[in-house]
């Protein structure tokens, strides 16, 4: 299995993303400004796993402080905390992460130094949690997949899979848990532009793990479906709104209106720390824009002419009435049905798609 973030020898380990397939190299992460630095520059990205990557930057910012005084060393932390929300706006996963580590270290009762060590122990279990989480979510949406045919080709966006979180994968963890139970025949990879997460890193996962994997450039979905190739759509989110929009990687709203014209069951698949429930709807989740050159360059290669203007939106949001069903580590859920999910509702009220097919 993959982990893209392990914390060893007093310092975390990243996979960087942006080496990613040509060379597998490994970055140690010793201090708080380097760990917002990796998230800002996506040598870690992915929602939960920037989360598993924030709450240990917060514990090097914390181990940092030079202090003996609880209230200073709180103050100091809040301005590590800081840091690192300003790292990507949309992945409410990384606010998470750190109003946790926060909240640890505000009610933890003991010296300072016996707060940087909960902290450190806080890490690593939002870090375990998470990977387990991820278990159940592929076990989850292994029921909710459509019944036939015996094996199913899936279609995902992105990459959503062990890199994006602390091991497993969310949408690509649901391909994964298939592939065990022998339901999986192909799974299908959107390149995913600007960056290529799809064709770079998912393709590169189920490589290692054996998965048989088809790319495809963004614009052939339709056209895949169309042909009767595709028998359903698995993506993950960076940030679910109470209702269940839902913004993940640009290109996933196209991807679910073209689902819904072919009959096709459209699928997110996220942890319930992904699901903002502050926000009422859609419109009110933060979209980040990012430079420019993702679209005018790839690698050293221009591949536009000088003098034009750029857009470059790194998500958009897919709304509820388009999404079969938010899987989570609770269930498979119809969008506006999030609240039971977070309530822990019994699962056997969601057996599969039955009451979230219509």
């Amino acid at each position: 299995m993959i982990y893209p973030v392990i914390w060893q020898n007093d310092s975390v380990l990243l996979i960087d993303q942006t080496r990613l397939p040509d060379e597998y190299i490994v970055v140690e992460i010793h201090r708080s400004e380097d760990m917002a630095e990796a998230i800002t520059t996506m040598i870690v990205r992915g929602a939960p796993s920037i989360g598993v990557a924030a709450a240990y930057g917060m514990y090097l910012g914390a181990r940092e402080i030079e202090t003996n005084d609880n209230q200073e060393f709180l103050t100091k932390l809040e301005s590590v905390a800081n840091l690192l929300r300003s790292t990507r706006p949309t992945a409410v996963n990384l606010f998470w992460a750190i109003s946790q580590m926060m909240r640890t270290a505000y009610e933890t009762v003991g010296t300072v130094v016996e707060i940087k060590q909960t902290l450190l122990e806080t890490a690593a279990k939002i870090n375990t949690d998470n990977f387990q989480t991820c278990q159940a979510i592929g076990d989850y949406g292994l029921a909710a997949l459509p019944i036939t045919p015996d094996q199913l080709i899936i279609l995902t966006h992105c990459n959503a899979g062990a890199l994006a979180t602390g091991g497993y994968g969310t949408a690509l963890g649901v391909a994964r848990s298939a592939w065990k139970a022998g339901r999986l025949a192909r799974l299908y990879a959107d390149e995913t532009r600007p960056r290529l997460q799809g064709a770079k890193l998912t393709a590169w996962e189920c490589v290692q793990e054996g998965i048989p994997v088809t790319v495809i450039t963004d614009n052939m979905a339709a056209h895949c479906m169309k042909q009767g190739l595709i028998d359903a759509v698995v993506v993950g989110a960076d940030r679910i709104a109470a209702n269940g929009d839902t913004a993940n990687k640009i290109g996933t709203y196209s991807l679910a209106i073209v689902a819904k014209a072919h009959n096709i069951p459209f699928f997110v698949a996220a942890p319930l720390s992904t699901v903002d429930f502050q926000l009422t709807d859609g419109s009110q989740i933060p979209i980040e824009e990012r430079h420019p050159e993702e679209i005018y360059q790839v690698g050293k290669t221009l591949i536009t002419p000088p003098g034009v203007e750029f857009y470059n939106p790194a998500f958009d949001v897919t709304p509820a009435d388009l999404i079969t069903a938010i899987i989570t580590e609770n269930g498979a859920f119809p969008p506006g049905d999030l609240l039971l999910a977070k309530g822990k509702m019994s699962e056997s009220r969601y057996p599969g798609l039955k009451d979230c097919a219509d």
